[in-house]
């Protein structure tokens, strides 16, 4: 099977459409920064017992912090065509949100280097959603992780993005 490289090809697979990692080496060293966001929906009782710091197993959003710090480092080890980064930083915000029930957790990721950091983005947001049902599912198995998409990233050649906002889907 033959691939035609068009504007709209995969990056990820070649000629022959097989999948390989991405040649960055020729790529300038920028500044990228990208942003993700998804929600872990639980129910009052459970979100109350999250932000009062007195579920079982411990503090729920600093481990889940942590956890989606750890994550982001270690990204190319679980996503296979992902580049080893040297990320510059990390940080993973985590807010109860009443409304939802539940917690909205964003994370930003930042690198110099030749490519971007959307999947390590992704990746942490995706593990700290995971580490607070861990951490929740004794008392709440019904716990709903959601939503989880990439918000906004910097730099690089196809330059900044940003999703739409809900209402405008």
């Amino acid at each position: 099977m033959t691939v035609k490289k068009t504007k709209a090809a995969l990056t990820h697979i070649d000629a022959k459409g097989e999948a390989r990692m991405v040649d960055v080496s020729a790529k300038p060293a920028t500044e990228r920064t990208a942003i993700a966001e998804g929600q872990i929906v639980v129910s009052k009782t459970t979100l109350d017992l999250i932000v009062s710091g007195n579920a079982a197993k411990g503090d729920v959003l600093g481990t889940a912090r942590i956890a989606g710090i750890m994550a982001a480092k270690r990204t190319s080890d679980l996503i296979p065509l992902c580049h080893p980064l040297a990320l510059s930083k990390v940080t993973l915000d985590i807010t109860p949100d009443k409304k939802l029930p539940g917690c909205i957790v964003r994370a930003t990721v930042k690198v110099t280097g030749p490519t971007g950091v959307e999947m390590e983005a992704l990746t942490a947001v995706s593990v700290a959603c995971l580490t607070i049902y861990d951490m929740v599912k004794a008392v709440e198995r019904g716990a709903r992780i959601e939503n989880i998409r990439l918000i906004e990233k910097k730099g690089g050649k196809s330059g900044h993005y940003r999703a739409k906002v809900s209402s405008d889907r």
